[in-house]
């Protein structure tokens, strides 16, 4: 975490605090996406329905997520992100709180589809925050602390839920997550100066038209290009991160133990990647080289695991190494986009393309979910190596345009 002593060691810049409290927004943010899993099993024996019924919450706060996202960017660029951005930590908080209260499954599905309206914020607001008032020097840092935080926000959401369940129910720990968004809510607004900085708003490269404004802008080929880059990101994680446990076993037969603790790895790996991938995205400004770099070697990774039985301690190596890989591009990934970005549109810009995230998301269990059910679970990690390798052509596409 050497970079976010480096970043936080400067306690009298304001953009830290600026930097400290978004990345809090963000960790709410995956908090929030995480929600529910832990609860499921609660939530379901309650209310006494099936999977199916209780896939409609998740379905219901996936859906208005990607189709309000880019929408939201608009807005950011519009109104405000700071402003926006502390709507939809209202808007979430306060979906909970009621689903939380009011004893209603149907109010419940409601509830998670308005909360994906507040989950539309987050990444243009964030990014159009942190690309305004975060300098130039600082910037990839700043996108790794605040990628870290999401991915905190991941790991802490199950064992703190867990834990508000066991005291006060699952109805408890719902109104126990929305009051952690409302105390976010006030850390911002307890930030009074946001000043911004004029290095942080770098001239666009590549074939960008400066002039671009709207849907013009957001479909010209670089944009395009990132959105289809995120995309692939997410079906690369997406099939490793929900289908690596089960396809080990299927193919080696190795225990649902190690495959797990191998899966842990890779996580653990990720975090501690996204942070050393802020210390080179600060000390270099080859980010698409970064990314082809890493990208490529998660692929031969995911290679290796569909052709060779490691068996146990070379497997969970081997898992957290790509890990550490899939968390090193990550801010690269980011300066890619903000690279491509005219001053003024990060909001939308962001917004857009984040919601390859959420394709990705929609895409990737039909895909590997379709591949373990016809009996193929090589192919999960030979399909995760050919869209690492396909993202590895955006990103050099998006580079030779550049030069």
């Amino acid at each position: 975490m050497s970079q976010a002593t480096e970043l936080l060691g400067a306690t009298r810049a304001p953009y830290v605090r600026i930097v400290g409290a978004i990345s809090t927004a963000h960790f709410v943010s995956h908090y929030y996406i995480i929600l529910l899993a832990p609860l499921l099993p609660f939530v379901r024996a309650d209310y006494g329905v099936s999977y199916t019924e209780i896939g409609l919450a998740f379905a219901a706060f996936n859906v208005v997520s990607a189709a309000l996202q880019t929408p939201a960017g608009f807005l950011v660029d519009r109104l405000g992100a700071r402003a926006l951005l502390i709507i939809g930590l209202l808007i979430g908080a306060g979906a909970f709180v009621v689903a939380g209260l009011i004893d209603s499954f149907w109010v419940l599905v409601a509830m998670f589809a308005i909360a994906g309206i507040g989950n539309t914020v987050y990444h243009p607001a964030d990014y159009a925050l942190l690309s305004h008032h975060v300098p130039s020097g600082r910037i990839g840092q700043a996108f790794s602390i605040h990628t870290f935080a999401g991915m905190l926000g991941s790991a802490v959401a199950p064992v703190s839920l867990l834990t508000m369940q066991s005291l006060w129910g699952w109805r408890g720990a719902f109104i126990g997550a929305g009051v952690l968004g409302f105390a976010v809510v006030g850390l911002l607004l307890a930030i009074g100066d946001y000043p911004e900085v004029e290095t942080s708003a770098p001239a666009p490269r590549a074939e960008t038209d400066k002039t671009a404004v709207g849907w013009t802008l957001l479909l010209s080929s670089p944009i395009v290009l990132n959105l289809v880059f995120f995309m692939l990101i997410a079906l690369v994680s997406g099939g490793l991160f929900n289908y690596s446990v089960v396809a080990f076993g299927a193919l080696y037969g190795t225990p649902v133990t190690t495959a797990n603790v191998a899966l842990s790895g890779l996580l653990l790996l990720s975090a501690i990647g996204v942070l050393a991938g802020g210390v080179v995205a600060s000390h270099t400004n080859r980010h698409s080289l970064v990314a082809r770099l890493g990208l490529g070697l998660m692929g031969l990774f995911a290679l290796l695991f569909a052709y060779v039985d490691l068996g146990s301690l070379p497997l969970i190596v081997a898992m957290s190494a790509l890990g550490f890989f899939y968390g090193v591009i990550m801010p690269s990934r980011d300066m890619i986009v903000r690279e491509v970005t005219p001053p003024g549109s990060f909001g939308k810009v962001f917004g857009f393309v984040t919601t390859g995230f959420n394709i990705g998301g929609i895409i990737s269990p039909l895909i590997f979910g379709a591949v373990m059910d016809h009996g193929s679970p090589r192919l999960v990690f030979v399909m995760a190596a050919a869209f690492s390798l396909i993202a590895i052509a955006t990103v050099a596409t998006r580079s030779r345009s550049a030069a």
